[in-house]
């Protein structure tokens, strides 16, 4: 299989139909049809339903665009590191996380690195725990902020100094709004919507989880998410009260939505993690150097 045929078939699924793939690659019509041919009878597996405008991908086609982004982006990953002079630092991080107020503190340590290496890049991949240390496992990240509860045993990590602190969005008319702050009790007679990231049943103790006990399987539990701005526009609508983490929805004078604490106060703690026995490029080292010396000790 080779990598520029995959580099073809992602074209051909990003653009939905040969031609216009043809066009965009500088490719007649039979040679990349043919070339797409080739690759199923390789793979011995059906990659597109073909229509009459347009082609869609089928289950086993689905399967291969996801492992040929994969690949694709750890060859690009690669010869990033090694296009780099080494008379200089430069090059790439890529850093993943959930959404989190606490990523400020990263974002302290990029800007210092930015600013004595100008040519470093940085690239965030947001996304939920199962997501991230997917791509952390897979060598796609150098790094990953992961939010307790997470399974850290096989990385090795640092501990941030700051906590997260849990409450729950709604909109400035809603009847809980008028509280101070919101109790477990408060939360078992309206529709709730929670992380679902935050509500998985692991071997890792789970403060969320035990935050609720008993009553949890007494919430009207009207949806879930795995981020939340797409959540804080469901509670603008009234659909449900967000029980989220502080400083990720906009609570301003001029927004329908507030914020308000539970009680009692709940906090997550967060780690920085990455790969063991992992190999850094000049770049990604650099950031890690930075790391141990703000936070300490790696576990």
């Amino acid at each position: 299989m080779e990598l520029r045929v995959l580099r073809y078939f992602l074209t051909v699924a990003r653009e939905g139909s040969i031609t216009a793939a043809a066009n965009f690659l500088h490719l007649t019509q039979p040679t990349l049809s043919r070339q797409l041919k080739d690759l199923e009878e390789e793979l011995g597996i059906k990659l597109f339903d073909r229509h009459s405008h347009h082609i869609t991908l089928t289950a086993d086609g689905m399967r291969l665009r996801k492992r040929a982004e994969e690949i694709v982006d750890m060859l690009q990953k690669t010869e990033a590191e090694f296009a780099v002079h080494e008379e200089r630092i430069a090059g790439e991080i890529h850093i993943g996380g959930g959404e989190t107020r606490v990523m400020h503190l990263l974002a302290d340590i990029i800007q210092e690195i930015r600013r004595d290496y100008p040519d470093i890049s940085i690239h965030i991949q947001s996304g939920n725990s199962g997501d991230i240390t997917e791509r952390l496992d897979k060598g796609l990240l150098d790094f990953a902020v992961l939010i307790q509860p997470a399974d850290i045993s096989k990385y090795h990590s640092v501990n941030l100094p700051e906590k997260d602190v849990w409450g729950v969005i709604m909109r400035k008319d809603a009847s809980l709004a008028q509280k101070a702050c919101i109790t477990r009790k408060d939360l078992l007679d309206v529709p709730v919507l929670l992380s679902s990231q935050a509500i998985k049943r692991t071997s890792v103790q789970n403060r969320f989880l035990d935050w609720f006990g008993d009553d949890f399987d007494k919430l009207h539990i009207a949806g879930t998410f795995n981020l939340v701005y797409n959540a804080t526009i469901l509670a603008e609508s009234g659909i449900g009260y967000v029980v989220s983490l502080d400083g990720l929805a906009n609570v301003s004078s001029e927004s329908p939505l507030c914020f308000r604490l539970l009680e009692p106060r709940l906090e997550t703690g967060l780690h920085i993690a990455w790969k063991k026995y992992q190999v850094f490029s000049p770049a990604a080292g650099l950031f890690l150097e930075k790391i141990l010396q703000r936070f300490g000790e790696e576990r």
